[in-house]
């Protein structure tokens, strides 16, 4: 009889896989708001799978949309002045 066995990398973590650095972690708080509007636009996409979207659901994912793309243009102008580019 052949004993069967999984042959995966471990999960666990290691010594080579060290903490966030500060510097990722300013990044993700950069992109937060980006990360918190997708999120809110999901959640609004969600609601509506499985039914036919109400008045006040179309107006809720045309604003969860908007805000999305306010969180991205601010983050770009953001990066863009932090970078020195413009």
């Amino acid at each position: 009889m052949k004993i069967i066995v999984a042959r995966q990398t471990v999960v666990t973590a290691t010594e080579s896989d060290p903490e966030p650095t500060a510097a990722e972690l300013d990044a993700i708080e950069r992109e937060m708001p980006v990360i918190v509007a997708e999120v809110e636009l999901l959640d609004a996409q969600i609601t509506v799978l499985d039914r036919e979207p109400s008045p006040l659901d179309v107006r809720r994912i045309r604003r969860a949309r908007r805000r999305v793309l306010s969180a991205r243009r601010a983050l770009t102008n953001r990066t863009v002045r932090v970078g020195g580019a413009a």
